[in-house]
């Protein structure tokens, strides 16, 4: 329980994160929304951040400010960016500037230099867990880093006074692998931005689909552990029975090149603006989530406000939210055969996709952002308590070494 005087005094926040806004991912987009919640709350966010090469930042809303910071490349990926470390700096900084607590959000250098100068200076500290790096391992080649990788991420977490992370199973995952105060903080949707309304048929007559033809999506990176051939599979399946399918993936990502040589009937439509890309998911009609490596999937709420019928894995975002053959269609998770018999047996069966449509956007119309904003603010609220003790018990509240 938040003290009363705590629960009311406006917060001074720093939020550290190597991907933000205008990046077009998850960890941005749900970071830039917990952002922009709270200085409407009117508390003070400063958001410590990498700059993209070329970037010009937009002036950022009242209450909130940037410290944009060098970055580079992460290597054999350079679509996305690591941080440099800058201890010191940060360590400067606050020592002028007294933020009441950080947030860590990624565990890059910059993540590392931040909760390293924030330890320095005794700021209370909480992180998030967005991304399962030691899984990734096994799709870049460097699988037998594994173990360091969730070593090096256990050690990292368990050094801030709670990490949220964005579904249960991941908390069961983490806890199970020594991970200690633990907490769910799940993710909202849009409605109004991602909707139905926004279909357009000029843009489904570019794609070479009629009024009534059905098109297949897939949103995401561009890169191994999407899984995105899985989807191909089943698209190269679907076309035998139902030759006027399409199917689009957005996105980009080390994969693209050699998938859209490979599958030249799939438009690929490489990184796109938002209001582009709500287009996009409007007007397609099933939204094909192949990935077994996520720690939510905000994509399946962006297509289910989207009206489109979904085949997912039985795992995160789709677990807690799809009822299969209500809302939306599920796999048993890893099985692939099963995946991809139901994806072909929903792209034959329009009146299923319909109703699927339907009932997907009447879920994701109860899964708003203001929510999961109030639980943040509340969790916050708490690790600036020293009285507060998070689910597990305080003799686990202990910080190891960070190597």
């Amino acid at each position: 329980m938040v003290h009363p005087l705590i629960e009311f005094r406006s917060l001074r926040i720093s939020l550290v994160t190597e991907t933000f806004q205008p990046e077009i991912n998850g960890v941005s987009m749900t970071l830039g929304r917990l952002v922009e919640g709270l200085a409407r709350r009117s508390h003070l966010m400063e958001v410590v951040r990498c700059k993209r090469p070329g970037e010009t930042p937009p002036e950022p809303p009242p209450g909130i400010t940037h410290l944009v910071l060098p970055s580079l490349p992460i290597p054999r990926y350079h679509g996305l960016r690591l941080g440099l470390p800058a201890r010191g700096l940060l360590r400067e900084r606050w020592s002028r500037e007294r933020p009441d607590l950080v947030h860590v959000a990624t565990e890059g250098p910059l993540g590392r230099s931040a909760l390293l100068a924030a330890t320095d200076l005794g700021l209370p500290l909480s992180s998030s867990y967005h991304t399962n790096f030691h899984d990734y391992s096994r799709h870049y080649g460097i699988g037998f880093l594994r173990s360091m990788v969730e070593g090096y991420l256990r050690r990292f977490h368990n050094r801030t006074r709670v990490t949220m992370v964005p579904s249960p199973d991941v908390l069961q995952q983490l806890s199970t692998a020594g991970y200690h105060n633990l907490t769910t903080l799940g993710r909202g949707v849009d409605t109004v931005l991602f909707n139905p309304a926004k279909r357009d048929q000029e843009l489904r007559a570019a794609w070479g689909a009629g009024p009534t033809d059905p098109v297949l999506l897939h949103v995401g990176r561009v890169a191994p552990e999407k899984n995105i051939p899985l989807a191909l599979q089943a698209f190269r399946t679907i076309q035998k029975t139902v030759p006027n399918a399409r199917m689009v993936v957005v996105g980009d990502g080390p994969l693209r090149p050699g998938l859209a040589s490979a599958n030249p009937a799939v438009r690929f439509t490489g990184e796109l603006t938002i209001s582009d890309l709500t287009r996009y998911y409007a007007s397609a009609d099933i939204f094909l989530f192949p990935s077994m490596s996520e720690t939510f999937g905000n994509v399946l709420l962006e297509a289910c406000a989207s009206g489109l019928a979904t085949i997912s894995f039985d795992y995160a975002a789709p677990h807690s939210y799809i009822r299969p053959g209500d809302n939306g269609l599920l796999a048993t998770f890893a099985d692939e055969a099963d995946w991809r018999t139901q994806a072909c047996a929903l792209a034959a069966d329009p009146a299923q996709i319909g109703r699927l449509r339907r009932a997907a956007r009447i879920t994701a119309e109860g899964l708003g952002w203001d929510a999961v904003i109030d639980r943040f603010e509340h969790l916050l609220r708490r690790v600036t308590d020293p009285r507060e003790v998070f689910s597990e018990a305080s003799s686990r509240l202990h910080v190891p070494a960070l190597s």
